[in-house]
C-alpha cells in the first residue's frame, strides 16, 4: 500500500472533473475502462482531492497503471493503492514531467546519457495512457520500469 501525489490542476479532464474537484467514483471508473485497464472487483473512493483505489490487480504493472490512469486525472493531488495484486514484482520508478521534457530526454535521465533511444521502454510502460510517444504533458507522472 503506498500514496502517489499527483498535480491536481492538470491531468485529463473527465465528466465532473475540474481543477480543484476529482471526477465521481463511476467516473473514475469509466476512466479506466477507456485506458482498457480490467476494473473488475475495483472500488474507486473520492474523499475531497484523494483517490483510494482498492481490489484484485493481476500484476504490479498493471496496479501502477490504474494508479497513474486515476491520478492523471483533474482535481486529484494523490491516489492511494490498495490493490491486491496477484503477481507481485519489483516497483517501477516514477516520474513527473517537466516543462521541455521529451520521452528522450526522460530516458536520458533516468538510464544514463546515451540511452535516449530506450524512450520507447516508457512509452510502451504507459500504453495505453500515451497514444504517441510526442503526447506527453508537465505535471503529468509516468511508470519507469527498469531496463531489462
Amino acid at each position: 500500500m503506498s500514496v502517489f501525489s499527483f498535480l491536481k490542476n492538470v491531468g485529463a479532464k473527465i465528466l465532473g472533473s475540474s481543477d480543484t474537484t476529482p471526477a465521481t467514483p463511476d467516473e473514475l471508473k469509466k476512466e479506466l475502462a477507456k485506458h482498457q485497464l480490467d476494473a473488475e472487483g475495483i472500488e474507486v473512493q473520492v474523499d475531497g482531492d484523494k483517490v483510494t483505489v482498492t481490489g484484485p490487480a493481476a500484476s504490479t504493472e498493471q496496479a501502477e497503471k490504474i494508479v497513474l490512469a486515476l491520478g492523471n486525472t483533474m482535481g486529484v493531488s494523490s491516489v492511494e493503492n490498495k490493490l491486491d495484486v496477484a503477481q507481485p514484482a519489483a516497483e517501477a520508478r516514477m516520474y513527473t514531467v517537466k516543462s521541455g521534457d521529451t520521452l528522450w530526454k526522460i530516458a536520458e535521465e533516468m538510464y544514463g546519457k546515451g540511452n535516449g533511444a530506450k524512450y520507447n521502454v516508457i512509452f510502451e510502460a504507459n500504453t495505453p495512457m500515451l497514444s504517441h510517444p510526442d503526447k506527453i504533458y508537465p505535471g503529468q507522472v509516468l511508470r519507469i520500469p527498469e531496463l531489462g
